[in-house]
Parts: structure tokens; C-alpha cells; sequence
């Protein structure tokens, strides 16, 4: 019998075209789900996986799309009342969510299935079920359920209103058009002199790394940087105290000793000591790095002000990038004119296509949310895999970093995956000339495209609670780091990098370069990774009640990272993933050391676009999503446990070497 070609679903409330459609839509899908579990608690038969977990299937597939697509507008769409209504309308999602994950009746009911025949990827998430269920505290009385959902509810409500406050305090200077020497030419075209003569910054990303990383002026990047480090204050002040007071309560209702212990369980790590560890083991394997690199910035600052006594925050981009530019002859100013944006994305797209056999099709006539958006499909041969939408470009309103989302949950034989990338690129409808991007941006564009791609790739699975973004969330950026190291090597840049204007492809010599003074202050790199996730899992491992947020992020700071922390600033308050991540921000770096690893592999053959190295990865990490815990599926893929040698040799490399 032929298999039915799964559909392409339109993801409606996405679209929505009014606020009023917004409640409208989600409301609807809400109901639905309301139906669909009354009718699996109304069942009088015996429990089979058709009857019981195929209809739970539909339901958590009903919920996590509304919970995305709502989430999505409250992050993406240019009107404000649609923002706010996509707010209410995740918050109601997450809300049904959370009730069902406490609804006692509904657990006996999956509890009473009898699946020890069924094939592994039907017991696994089964047993994911059950122990979500579990760690929901469906097991509770009903008084303390209660007390669970409002606690749940209200923690979905204030990390909103964190992620919002941050969103909408964009700052800015003004300055002098000399104030803004040393910034790339592409870079001043775009910013004109107002009729006051005053140009304006703001802190926005593309204004505001180019600014630390090339402003020679030390004011101008010392006043853009304490705006940058206070947006979202005072704000968020309160409310990240409720944040984490909420979620120490919900924790210790559950019986955890804290939040930091309930949220590492579940993952590879398995407990907040094993991430404590984690994060004081990388801590130390980069200690002699980080007092050389330090020592570096240091000597070249002093050049400029000869009586420095130490490096300022503000500083550390701009000096690194002038130890790269004077000692190993990489400005990356020169690198700019190899990375125009247009040439980026195809550049992505045709590397992926070689590695991963797939093609892609840009989709025009349908409908977006703004008319930046960039729609295609994801085809290997003639089969569809999935489609994804392109929201690359700043602007009023809109979430402010870099993030991967799912759509639409693609489900074997029933519907194909939707993903959605969110970034902050240079626009070249808004450019005065090309959009040049930094190399950092490139990366970041194959760091989230590698999301994508595992959203996609991993939506042939039964079950929603099988796909990639379900898998340990330790595990979830290992992959997206890996397809990283595809930029910053000859053989893959020289596929998409060329000079704006002349076509000429990057040097080799200039790649081989850029290779070698990526190491440049890598330790000390290295050591504000392991401050960020001391903080996120500091913060959640004990009673934070009366805890001065900024004096303890101020201590953090001085333990783990060299450069002082900058007076009057508060980090703390726009730090997004303290609401995302909550305390397992060490997920970046565990994900790091598992990457280098997988990496070792495409690296030790003759090529690293070697199609059956890259198809092999596909099918054991990519493919699999979450049918099997991640350590399992790098053990396939490695063919031996996980190893930190690779990781180990990157952190040592030295420049020039």
C-alpha cells in the first residue's frame, strides 16, 4: 500500500491579521483540544496506543503549535495590539498545558497502556509522557495540584513580561560623525548625520557590535555599552525577583531543594552538582588561557594609554580585534565586503545542500507577517520535507537577538515540519549600499540555520514528543554549533564568500588567517561563558529572596571572569535566557564540547563537505530527533562514548599556530 505524502498545514494564527483574530484562533484551537480529551476520558474500552495515545498525539500537537505560533507573534509582528494578544493567547496555551499536565485522570489513563510490545520509538516517548506527567505533580492532592497550575501560569505571565521589557527598551547615543572613527564605511553610509549633525546609535545589534568592536573613540563605546548592559532596568528588577521566587516555590512544592535541582533532571547533565561541576571543570581548563589572553589585551591597550592598569568591558571587543588586525594581519573590516548578506543565506543554503542532499525553493504569494519575511521549501529530490520562514531584519518592536522556532510539528505521513529563524541582520532594503555582515553574524546565521534544519530533519517522527526540539535541552545546540565550523574554514567559505564588487572569491591565505586569530582571547572567551552560566544556575539554586541581584552578578563576575564588572550597569535585567534557559545556561557550552566531538569527525576526513560523513549525521543525530536519549545517538554517530579531547585542543590552540 502507498504511503500517504504528508500535508503542508497552514499555520493560521501565525497569519493573523488582527488582534481580534488572534483570540479568535487560538481560542478555537483550545477547544479542540478541550474535545479531543474529553473524548479520550470519556472512552469505555480498553486502552490501545489508536485509541488513547494516538488522540493524546493530536492534542499535544494542537497545544505546542498554538503555543509557538502565539509565542511567535508576540515576538515578531509589527503591530503592538497583535504583540500583546499573541502574549494572552501563549500565556492561555501554556496555561491548558500546564492543566493537562496536572489532570490525574488523563495520566491513569496513558499510565494504563500496555506498550512493552511496541517499537522503541512508541515506548520512549511513552516513558517521556509519564515521567512529564510525573515531575508536574499530577501525583499531588488536588489543593496542591491547584496551587501548581497558578504557580505555573503565573511564572509563564512574568517571564513574558521579562522578555517583553527587553524587547521594547531600545536605547541610543548621539554623536559627532568623528566621534565614530574606526567604524567600516558601509557602517557610517548607513548612519547620516541628522540635521542637528548628531548621529544616532542604538542598541540594536547591528549598531551596537560594530560600535564595540571597532569605535576607537573609548567614550563612545564606554556610553553605548552601559546602555546596552542597562536595558530593560529598572524594569526588570521586580520582576525578576518574582521569577525567581515563583519558580523556587514551585520547585520546593514539587519537593526539590530548589529550581536549579527540578530543571537539570531531565536533562544529560541529570543534576544542578553535575552542572556545577561541568561549569568549574571548563572554568579551570582555561585558566592559564585566560590570564594570557588578559595579559595581551592588556599590553595592546596600553599603547593608547600608557598608564592602564586594567581592561574595561567596553574594551575587550576592540582590542581583540586590534591584536587580530596588528599581529596576524585580519581586520575584519577587510572580511566585511566577503559577506553580503544575500551571498550568505544562498551560501547556506548550498552548503547544506551538498552536505545534506536537499534543495531548496524560495515560495512566493503567501502570506507574512511582514514583508522582510522569506519563505521556502525544503525539498530532498521530489519529496517536500518542510517548509521555513526568514524574519532576518531589526526593526520596532521586534525580539532583539537570534532564535530558532518551530511552526508546525511535522508528524510522519500526516504533515511536513514548519521552522522559523528570528535575527537581527544588517536589511540591505534599509542599507546605504550592500548589507555587509561581521564573521560573528555569519556564524550566528549557520548556528541558528543548523536549528532549523534539526527542527526539520526530525519531522518524520510518530510522535510530537519525539521531534528534535523535545530532545535533552543540554543536547538541543550541539548541533547548530557544529554547522558553525563549516564557516571558518577555506573549503566551506570558499563556496558563498565573495567580494561585493569584484566576485573575487576569499583568499585562502586571508581564511587560514582569520582561522588562526579566532583563537585571540579564546580563554577569556571561554571564561564569560562559564560567568553567564554560573549566574543563571546561582540564581536558581537557592532561595534568591532578598538577594541583591546586581552585587551577586557583580561577585559571579569577579570569580569567573577577569575584566571588572562596569559600574552602574545591570545585566541581569536583559539577560533573556534567565527566563528561557532559567538555570541551565551551561547548555552552550556542554553543547560546545559534544560539537568539537561530532566535528572530529568531518574533520579527520579528506573533506568536510564529505557527503557520507555529512548523510551519516543526518541519519544518527539529525533524523532521530528525540526517539533516543542524546548520549545515545552520539555513541551511534561517534561509534565510541563522547570524548572532551577535541574540545580540549580547540580551548589550547594559540594564535599563529
Amino acid at each position: 500500500m502507498r504511503t500517504q505524502a504528508p500535508r503542508l498545514t497552514t499555520p493560521r494564527l501565525l497569519f493573523a491579521r488582527s488582534s481580534r483574530d488572534v483570540v479568535k484562533l487560538s481560542k478555537e484551537a483550545l477547544t479542540r483540544s478541550e474535545k479531543i480529551l474529553a473524548k479520550i476520558l470519556a472512552l469505555n474500552a480498553r486502552r490501545t496506543v489508536d485509541n488513547t495515545l494516538v488522540p493524546f498525539n493530536d492534542l499535544h500537537k494542537i497545544v505546542s503549535e498554538t503555543q509557538n505560533q502565539s509565542h511567535l507573534l508576540s515576538n515578531l509582528h509589527p503591530n503592538a495590539t497583535i504583540r500583546e494578544a499573541g502574549d494572552k493567547a501563549f500565556q492561555a496555551a501554556v496555561s491548558f498545558e500546564n492543566a493537562l499536565n496536572l489532570n490525574r485522570p488523563l495520566y491513569e489513563t496513558l499510565a494504563a497502556l500496555k506498550v512493552d510490545r511496541e517499537d522503541e520509538e512508541t515506548r520512549y516517548a511513552v516513558f517521556k509522557i509519564l515521567r512529564d506527567f510525573r515531575r508536574a505533580g499530577v501525583d499531588r492532592d488536588e489543593a496542591t495540584r491547584a496551587k501548581i497550575q497558578k504557580l505555573f501560569d503565573e511564572i509563564t505571565a512574568i517571564g513574558q513580561e521579562f522578555e517583553r521589557n527587553v524587547r521594547e527598551d531600545v536605547r541610543s547615543l548621539r554623536v559627532r560623525p568623528r566621534e565614530l572613527e574606526g567604524l567600516p564605511e558601509d557602517f557610517l553610509a548607513s548612519h547620516p548625520p541628522a540635521k542637528d549633525g548628531l548621529v544616532a546609535i542604538t542598541t540594536r545589534y547591528p549598531d551596537a557590535f560594530p560600535v564595540f568592536t571597532y569605535a576607537r573613540n573609548a567614550d563612545v563605546r564606554r556610553r553605548l555599552f552601559l546602555e546596552f548592559q542597562n536595558r530593560a532596568y529598572p524594569k526588570n528588577v521586580v520582576v525578576l525577583e518574582q521569577l525567581l521566587a515563583k519558580r523556587h516555590e514551585l520547585a520546593t512544592l514539587l519537593g526539590y531543594d530548589h529550581w536549579a535541582s527540578y530543571i537539570t533532571e531531565d536533562k544529560m547533565i541529570g543534576s544542578a552538582k553535575a552542572a556545577a561541576d561541568f561549569i568549574e571543570k571548563i572554568t579551570q581548563a582555561a585558566e592559564n588561557r585566560v590570564h594570557s589572553d588578559l595579559g595581551t589585551l592588556l599590553e595592546r591597550k596600553r599603547k593608547d594609554v600608557p598608564d592602564a592598569a586594567r581592561i574595561e568591558q567596553w574594551d575587550v571587543r576592540y582590542y581583540t580585534e586590534l591584536v587580530k588586525s596588528e599581529r596576524y594581519t585580519v581586520d575584519s573590516r577587510a572580511l566585511r565586503p566577503y559577506f553580503q548578506f544575500e551571498r550568505v543565506r544562498d551560501g547556506i543554503f548550498l552548503i547544506t545542500s551538498k552536505l545534506f542532499g536537499v534543495r531548496y525553493k524560495r515560495v512566493r504569494g503567501v502570506p507574512v507577517w511582514h514583508e522582510s519575511v522569506e519563505v521556502y521549501d525544503i525539498y530532498e529530490r521530489d519529496r517536500r520535507l518542510g517548509r521555513f520562514y526568514l524574519d532576518l531584519h531589526p526593526r520596532e518592536g521586534k525580539f532583539s537577538h537570534a532564535a530558532a522556532s518551530g511552526v508546525t510539528v511535522g508528524l510522519k505521513s500526516r504533515q511536513v515540519p514548519q521552522a522559523l529563524l528570528m535575527c537581527n541582520f544588517p536589511d540591505p532594503r534599509t542599507t546605504k549600499g550592500p548589507a555587509l555582515m561581521e564573521h560573528t553574524d555569519v556564524a550566528t546565521f549557520f548556528h541558528e540555520f543548523g536549528h532549523l534544519l534539526h527542527a526539520i530533519f526530525s519531522g518524520q517522527r510518530k510522535w510530537v514528543k519525539n521531534t528534535g526540539f523535545n530532545i535533552e535541552w543540554d543536547f538541543v545546540e550541539a548541533p547548530s554549533q557544529m554547522l558553525e565550523e563549516w564557516i571558518r574554514r577555506p573549503e566551506g567559505l570558499r563556496l558563498f564568500a565573495r567580494h561585493h564588487e569584484t566576485g573575487e572569491p576569499i583568499p585562502e591565505a586571508l581564511v587560514k588567517r582569520m582561522e588562526s586569530a579566532d583563537a585571540v582571547a579564546r580563554g577569556l572567551g571561554v571564561r564569560r561563558q562559564m560567568f553567564l552560566a554560573a549566574l543563571s544556575l546561582s540564581y536558581y539554586d537557592r532561595d534568591a529572596k532578598g538577594m541583591d541581584m546586581t552585587e551577586f552578578a557583580k561577585a559571579l563576575n569577579q570569580k569567573y571572569y577577569p575584566v571588572p564588572w562596569a559600574e552602574g550597569t545591570h545585566f541581569e535585567c536583559n539577560f533573556e535566557h534567565l527566563n528561557d534557559y532559567s538555570a541551565i545556561y551551561y547548555t552552550y557550552m556542554w553543547s560546545l564540547v559534544i560539537a568539537k566531538d561530532l566535528f572530529s569527525r568531518f574533520a579527520r576526513g579528506k573533506s568536510i563537505m564529505g557527503a557520507s560523513t555529512a548523510r551519516r549525521y543526518r541519519k544518527t543525530i539529525l533524523e532521530p530527533g528525540s526517539v533516543r536519549p542524546a548520549a545515545a545517538l552520539v555513541r551511534d554517530f561517534l561509534g565510541r562514548a563522547p570524548s572532551f579531547d577535541a574540545y580540549a585542543k580547540w580551548l589550547n590552540e594559540m594564535p599563529g599556530t
